[in-house]
């Protein structure tokens, strides 16, 4: 049985897109999601430093990015003992079977196309932080 008295941890999301216009989109959309904090980078070098000082819950990673791509991304964090538990979700327009394939080698938890439906995001976002349990 848990006590709902305690006051619940906000879950760190981290939002990484190199295209300005896409972040904002995607910062709107979470704003519905409760008890989370949001937090951005806009390559995937500023992603690796921000996830290294921040520790965050849950990563959606956009994939293809200049200086370091959401696959080199997210094959950092899976191989990392201290980030490999946290969740990555790729968002993306690559949307061929090959790329599905690639993010799951890479270790992403789940996969999106752009354009992103707001529903499906939110629901997904809500469903693994709460799956997640902390």
């Amino acid at each position: 049985m848990t006590d709902k008295s305690l006051p619940s941890r906000k879950k760190k999301i981290l939002i990484v897109d190199d295209n300005l216009p896409n972040l904002e989109l995607l910062e709107v959309y979470l704003e519905s999601v409760d008890d989370v904090t949001i937090r951005t980078a806009t390559d995937g070098i500023e992603a690796i430093a921000k996830i290294e000082e921040q520790s965050p819950d849950l990563v959606l990673l956009d994939i293809m990015m200049p200086r370091m791509s959401g696959f080199e991304v997210c094959k950092q964090i899976k191989s990392n003992p201290k980030t490999r538990d946290i969740l990555v979700v790729m968002v993306t327009a690559l949307n061929e079977t090959g790329d599905v394939e690639r993010a799951t080698e890479c270790g992403a938890d789940d996969y999106l196309s752009k354009p992103i439906d707001r529903t499906a995001l939110v629901n997904l976002v809500t469903t693994l932080l709460s799956d997640r349990g902390t």
